[in-house]
């Protein structure tokens, strides 16, 4: 994905979600948009575990309703990844913040809703 395409699906995501996702696919219905996004393979590894080998154990879905575009209902399914830390039963997980607590909300929908 080029910059230009970049700078222009980032007006439809939360903001900074790029930066931790790449693009997986889009695809549109009738009545819906549906926006799949993976964690890019960077795993969050504090000093402890530098110098360690730490591996992807896989992915896990989270689907985030967001703002309707065009009219549709607009879904944001991000597959999260999770890595384990070699020797060790240890798993790591990126602490990125695009929910709102206790919601399957986009944070600026979910505020958005509250007005």
């Amino acid at each position: 994905m080029d910059t230009k395409e970049k700078e222009i699906l980032s007006l439809f995501l939360p903001e900074g979600t790029l930066e931790w996702f790449d693009l997986i696919e889009a695809t549109k219905t009738d009545t819906n948009i549906r926006i799949i996004l993976e964690e890019k393979n960077i795993p969050p590894v504090t000093e402890k575990e530098r110098g360690k080998k730490v591996i992807s154990k896989g992915l896990k879905d989270i689907l985030i309703d967001d703002y309707p575009i065009r009219g549709r209902k607009t879904e944001l399914i991000l597959r999260r990844r999770y890595w384990q830390v070699e020797d060790s039963d240890k798993l790591l997980k990126r602490n990125i913040q695009l929910c709102a607590g206790g919601t399957q909300l986009e944070k600026e929908f979910a505020n958005f809703l509250k007005e």
